[in-house]
C-alpha cells in the first residue's frame, strides 16, 4: 500500500512533500548523499521513484531540500531554547541539538553536508546553512566568540559520535565511554536509546 494508492488523494501536496523529506533524511542520514538513490528514498516514503523525481527533480535537488530543512529545523529548535536564564542557555541549546536525534538521520545529514563543500551546489547551500547557525549563535543567542567556538566544536563531536555509532561501545571501551560521558553527562542512556549501534539499520 503506497501513498499514491491510498493516502495521496487525501493528503495535501505540502504534507506529501514533508513525508518524502522525512524519509529522505533517514535514508541520506544512513547511507550519505553519495550512497543513496532516489529509488531508495521512494521506497522508504512509500511512493514511486518517478513521483520523487517529479516533485524534486534530481537527487542533488532532493538533498539540497533535505539539508535546507535540517538547518532550518535546527535553528527553530535553538530559538525555542533561548527563553530562560543566560547562564543555562548553552545547556538548553545543547539539549535541543541532541533531541534532534529523535528524527532519524537529522544530525547525520547535517554532518554529511559539511563534508561536501567541494560540490558546487550542495557546498554553497551547506556553507549558507552553517553561516546561518553561526550568526544565530552569535547574534540571537549572544554567545561570545569563544563560547560559539566551543558550542560548535561540541556539536561536531556529537556528530562524530553519531556517525561512528559509538553508543554501542559505551561501558565496554574506555574512549567511547569517556567521550559519551563528556558530551552527555546527564543523558547518556537517552542518547543510546536514539542512536543505533554499529551494524543496526538507522
Amino acid at each position: 500500500m503506497t501513498i499514491n494508492e491510498v493516502a495521496a488523494p487525501r493528503m495535501k501536496a505540502a504534507d506529501r512533500r514533508e513525508l518524502i523529506l522525512e524519509a529522505a533524511t533517514a535514508v541520506f542520514g544512513a547511507k550519505t548523499y553519495v550512497g543513496t538513490t532516489t529509488d531508495e528514498v521512494a521506497r522508504a516514503a512509500g511512493v514511486s521513484q518517478p513521483y520523487v523525481v517529479r516533485l524534486f527533480g534530481t537527487k542533488e535537488k532532493l538533498f539540497v531540500a533535505v539539508i535546507e530543512r535540517a538547518y532550518a529545523r535546527l535553528i527553530d529548535e535553538f530559538r525555542r531554547a533561548l527563553p530562560g536564564d543566560r547562564e543555562g542557555r548553552a545547556k538548553r541549546m545543547g539539549t535541543a541539538y541532541t533531541d534532534l536525534l529523535a528524527e532519524r538521520g537529522m544530525l547525520p545529514v547535517i554532518a554529511n553536508s559539511t563534508a561536501l563543500g567541494g560540490e558546487p551546489v550542495i557546498g554553497r547551500v551547506a556553507r549558507a546553512g552553517f553561516s546561518d547557525i553561526w550568526r544565530f549563535i552569535r547574534d540571537d543567542a549572544g554567545f561570545s566568540l569563544d563560547e560559539a567556538r566551543v558550542f560548535i566544536a561540541t556539536g561536531m563531536l556529537i556528530n562524530t559520535i553519531v556517525g561512528l555509532r559509538l553508543t554501542g561501545d559505551y561501558g565496554n571501551e574506555v574512549s567511547a565511554t569517556e567521550v559519551l560521558d563528556a558530551c552527555f553527562p546527564d543523558a547518556v542512556e537517552h542518547v543510546r536509546s536514539l542512536v543505533p549501534e554499529a551494524g543496526e539499520p538507522w
